[in-house]
This record gives structure tokens, sequence and C-alpha cells, in this order.
């Protein structure tokens, strides 16, 4: 028979879960892995300890190796870093340094500048303490001895609407492979005398371009005028996820535009691996499943003149974390957007606790997300023409099955509006500032985030004049085929498949009159209404 023990246990008791022994004596210090001398003062993995120099050591050359897998920075080439003043790109800031100093025995030979984009007006900071982040940040910069810029993202309702459109793609080094490039350059810079007699990867001027000289100065903020612009454009947006990816186009559109006017054909971001992991499943709910190869991969070419990269998506956030506490890495951390919600703010949020909450009691949960996407491929995101390439993204309209994808509830139809501007025969302009004129430029995810962005007025400027000219354009090739084809044909196959892209081409409903809707001309009157064509006619009650 069973007995009940003094504590209270037995067959009725409830079984709890067991409890771990602590041993009496103390626990021995664990042997470097790699060294097999010092003691380990981290574990990464399980199995995976490290002293202090070999940790270095081993995130120095994980770095390196991952810039030199991929053989896409090419020597003596120009390359903006991404500096946020957090944890990741203040270790990739470092990472450069070690990289580019006479003591390392395998040189970077790439030249480095900096670039850091202030955010705190919509992150709601006072003036005086945007002054106060901005001069931490100036101070960083210039202790590392390259070229910076500060930008303001007020600066991204100034940018021209050439930002949207793709520049055109040109190589680094035409016809010689990257092992010749380097050995060109290594030999280039002996008969300059730079560098040692291993590399000669000293690049001269590294201190040298933006940045002021002497004591750092007090930055300028800009206009009032500008800020409270921005401020009006994130309040009418309607949800915290809308204005993260809003933040996030503006913050990429003020990177590439200051890539394009310096001159840098890269530029390197901090995503780390655990960042990589949360992106992927954040994007993959918010509609963007055929770009995560893009979106995540270690290179991003969809603007065409600049490429970015992602040398630090190997790295966890646990490694950047010991490594920027065990070197006294600088870094200078931004408040969040604000918000009344404290829980669950935004599927990003949402995502990042599943995955950490995961990554506690499984340890390969982020390493497992990670893995997943790098078997992706970005042939998807490749629009074949600018009618097919999304206004804001730059990734190719993913229309392909419309019905399947379910985005006939994400159009918006304006019909009282525009019965009361006319019918389609007129100019665009007025239509082009309705938000149902944007729907047919905008992929799938792009088209969910922007009905979440409040009134069309409050866009940035570049924005609308960038959809304006694509909308006109498209209104003028609609004019062409309607005088060029009497009997109501569309013109070329080149003409159809540049309307493709905004679905006035190859439409299936019947029209009252018979005619295409390419022929751009519709039936008296019979009004104009939205529904995956800018100017596709509505049949008459």
């Amino acid at each position: 028979m069973c007995e009940a023990a003094a504590d209270g246990g037995g067959c009725g008791a409830a079984m709890g879960p067991a409890r771990r022994r602590r041993s009496s004596g103390l626990s021995h210090p664990r042997t470097c892995m790699k060294c097999r001398k010092g003691s380990a003062v981290l574990i990464i993995r399980v199995g995976d300890p490290f002293c202090r120099n070999c940790f270095r050591e081993y995130f120095m050359h994980k770095f390196r190796a991952m810039l030199g897998k991929n053989r896409i920075i090419f020597p003596g080439e120009k390359v903006l870093l991404a500096v946020s003043g957090g944890p990741a790109s203040s270790a990739m800031l470092r990472q450069v340094q070690e990289g580019l100093s006479r003591e390392t025995a395998k040189k970077l030979r790439f030249i480095p500048s900096v670039i850091y984009v202030d955010e705190g007006a919509v992150r709601g900071q006072s003036p005086a303490q945007r002054e106060q982040s901005l001069a931490c940040m100036e101070t960083l910069l210039q202790a590392t001895g390259f070229p910076y810029y500060l930008v303001h993202l007020e600066q991204a309702l100034e940018l021209p609407a050439s930002i949207l459109r793709p520049g055109p793609a040109t190589p680094s080094e035409p016809g010689v492979s990257y092992k010749e490039a380097v050995e060109g350059f290594i030999q280039q810079q002996r008969q300059k005398g730079y560098g040692d007699k291993d590399s000669g990867t000293s690049l001269p001027g590294a201190g040298s371009g933006e940045s002021p000289e002497g004591a750092p100065a007090a930055p300028r903020l800009p206009a009032a005028a500008l800020t409270q612009e921005l401020l009006k454009l994130f309040e009418a947006v309607q949800t915290m996820t809308a204005k993260e990816e809003l933040l996030q186009m503006l913050r990429t559109h003020l990177i590439l535009q200051t890539a394009r006017t310096k001159g840098y054909t890269k530029v390197m971001t901090g995503e780390t691996c655990t960042r990589v992991a949360i992106k992927l499943l954040t994007n993959l709910a918010l509609g963007r499943g055929a770009f995560l190869a893009v979106d995540t991969g270690f290179k991003d070419n969809r603007h065409g003149d600049v490429m970015v990269v992602r040398p630090l998506r190997e790295y966890m956030a646990k490694e950047i974390a010991f490594y920027n506490h065990f070197f006294d890495v600088p870094t200078v951390i931004a408040p969040p957007l604000p918000t009344k919600r404290r829980d669950k703010p935004s599927f990003r949020h949402v995502v990042e606790s599943f995955l950490l909450g995961l990554q506690k009691d499984f340890p390969s949960t982020i390493s497992t997300v990670y893995r997943t996407g790098e078997k992706l491929s970005a042939d998807r995101a490749k629009p074949s023409c600018e009618a097919e390439r999304c206004l804001l993204c730059l990734c190719a309209l993913d229309l392909d099955g419309e019905e399947e994808l379910a985005l006939e509830p994400t159009l918006i139809i304006d019909e009282p509006e525009l019965e009361r501007n006319g019918c389609c025969q007129d100019p665009p302009a007025a239509g082009a500032e309705r938000k149902s004129a944007y729907i047919p430029l905008l992929c799938y995810g792009c088209r969910l985030t922007f009905k979440e962005l409040g009134p069309v007025t409050t866009l940035p400027p570049y924005v609308r004049a960038e959809a304006q000219r694509r909308i006109h354009s498209v209104y003028s090739l609609q004019c062409r085929d309607a005088a060029t084809e009497p009997g109501g044909s569309t013109g070329g196959q080149g003409t159809q498949q540049e309307l493709k892209g905004l679905g006035t081409v190859g439409n299936t409903d019947p029209h009252p009159s018979g005619a295409s809707v390419g022929q751009g001309a519709n039936p008296p009157g019979v009004p104009c209404r939205m529904v995956g064509s800018p100017w596709a006619p509505l049949a008459p009650k």
C-alpha cells in the first residue's frame, strides 16, 4: 500500500514539476572550446563555451566571412553604413573599424561612411531631447574617423519623385572577377605606398569627408513647419503596424537618396538573425510573402544602382549584446514609437513576443525560422516593366491569381466623389488625389498598409507626384490607343504589357457598350469606377 509522506505526498497528492537538485559544492568553470586554455565567459549555444579573446576572434571572423563568402563588395568601393545607434548597428560599425585597422590580419578593402537618421520627431522626443541625442551621435561618429551624414526624417518630405524609380544597375567591376579585383587593388595600393606588405589595405582619407573638425557643434533641427507636417502624416495613420511600415519606408528612401547623391553603391544595415526571423514572419502576416527573399536576404537590389546588404544576419541578438558588453561598444538607444496600447500594439510586437517566448524553451527557434527564409527565391520580386512595379516598395505587383489572393476587399470605392468629378474621359489630375487611384499601383501588402495611411493629402509629396506621373502615363497610353485603334481594340503587345500591371488590359468584366477598357472612353452617361483599374467604367443603374 502507498503511504503519505510527511510533506503531504502520496497517491492523492498532485504531481508537480520535477525540481533540479542544486549541488552542494561550487560549479567548476568550463574551458573555452577553441583555445582549450582560458575559462569560458559565455555560452553562445549549448556546448559552445568561449573565453573573452576567442569570442572576439569568432565574432570578427564571422563578419569578414559573411562579406567574403558573398563577394558583393569590391575593393575600393564606397559603402554607406546605416547606423541607428542601437546595439546591432553599433556592433557593425565597430566591426568595420576593426577590419580597417592595420593590426587586422585580413583587412576590409572598401571605403566606409556612416549615415544616421534622426527620428526623434515621430518618437515623441522634445527639441531639447533631439538636440541631446544628435550631439551624442555626432560625438560617437566623430570618434570613428569616418565621413558621416546626419539627416532628419523631416527631409523625407522633400525627396524627389525619382526615389521611387530604380536607378540603372552598374556593376562595380564590369568584366573583372572578384579575385582579380582584389589582386589589382592590393597591387595598386602597394605602388602608392599604402598599407603593409601583406594586404596593403590602409585606405587613405578615411577620416575626411562630411564630418566637421573639432568639437561637435550643436546640430540644427529642421523648420518647425516641416516637423508639424511630418507629425500630421503620422497622426493620420490608423494603426501602429502602418506607422512602423511608413517609418521604415521613409528611412529607407532617405538613406537611398543620400547614397545616390554622394556616390555610394552599397548600403550596410545592422539586421541580426533575430530581427530577420521576426521580420520574416511579420511580413508574411502583412501579405508580403512573395518578397520575403529581398526583404530578409543578404542582398536587396530592388533599387538598381544601390544595393542593400545585411552582414549581421547570422548573428543572434545574444551575441550582439555580449560583444557590446565585453568590449564597451557605445550605443544611443532611441525611444519607441508612442502608443496608448501596452499589449500587442502591432504585428511586429506580437511576432517578436511569440518568437522570443519560444526561444527561451527551444533555443533553435530563431535559427530555424532564419534558415527557412534562406531557401526562398527572389525571382518573383523582380518586375518586368514599370507598370508591374509597386509604387512604394518597388517590388513586382503580385496580382497573378487576383481572385485567390482576396484582393477585392482591399479596393477602395469612391462612387459619390467620382460622380461629382465627372466620367473617365476627364483628365485624371483630380482623380489622382483619390486613394482609389493609387490602389492599382500597389502590391497586395502595400495595399493593406496604404488603406491605413489616412487622407492622400497627408502623404509625402514625392509619393503623390510619382503616383500622378504614372497615372497620367497610363491615361496617355489609353488615349493614344483610342486614337490609333478606332475599332475599339487595344494597342500593340507592348502597350498591353504596360497597361496590364494596372488592370486595364485583360479585364473580363462585360461592359454595356462592348468596348474594351483600354479604349479609354465610356458610353455617354456611364460613370467611372475604381475596381482594379484607374478608369474602369461602371455599369449604368
